[in-house]
């Protein structure tokens, strides 16, 4: 399966409120880039749900439909699974913004992609993700925990980038 240039600017496109927000933390003097951290976090967490919803897609795909395999039920409820576990992932890092400190919910989502993305990795060499979807989660996951790591670690320095230079 080879996917469409639209899914692919698309998913670049993604990128966009990380970049954004990610700048907003890093350039705004607290209390403001609190805000942007919460806009920061909020985005990651419907971002890892938006993941797990394509689990779901394909695990309630009629393979009647299709010309695939259709996948054992030990397979279907790996799929289900996957569809969830983001998105109480997502969910826990936003709520947690109300209990932990600030800037732990950050972390919680950068562990939410790439747990994700290894989950995601195993069920390709399972046979039910195609290749290139998980080439392009690959390269998106790549870009988003390198910009959420990087808001994290200039959090805990307490490092503004205005502040820098």
């Amino acid at each position: 399966m080879k996917l469409s240039p639209l899914a692919i600017v698309l998913g670049i496109a993604g990128l966009i409120p990380f970049i954004f927000c990610g700048l907003g933390v890093l350039t705004t003097p607290d209390p403001d880039a609190a805000k942007w951290l919460l806009a920061l976090t909020a985005y990651g967490a419907v971002i890892l749900a938006f993941l797990g919803g394509v689990h779901w897609g394909l695990a309630l795909v009629d393979t009647n439909d299709t010309v695939v395999d259709a996948p054992t039920p030990g397979q279907n409820r790996m799929r289900l699974v996957l569809g969830v576990i983001p998105s109480l992932i997502g969910w826990f890092a936003v709520v947690s913004t109300l209990f932990l400190p600030i800037n732990l919910p950050l972390a919680v989502v950068i562990a939410g992609f790439v747990l994700t993305n290894v989950a995601e990795a195993r069920a390709t060499r399972a046979g039910l993700m195609p290749t290139s979807y998980l080439w392009l989660r690959w390269g998106l996951t790549a870009v988003v925990v390198a910009i959420l790591t990087i808001v994290f670690v200039m959090r805990l320095v307490g490092a503004h980038v205005g502040a820098i230079g």
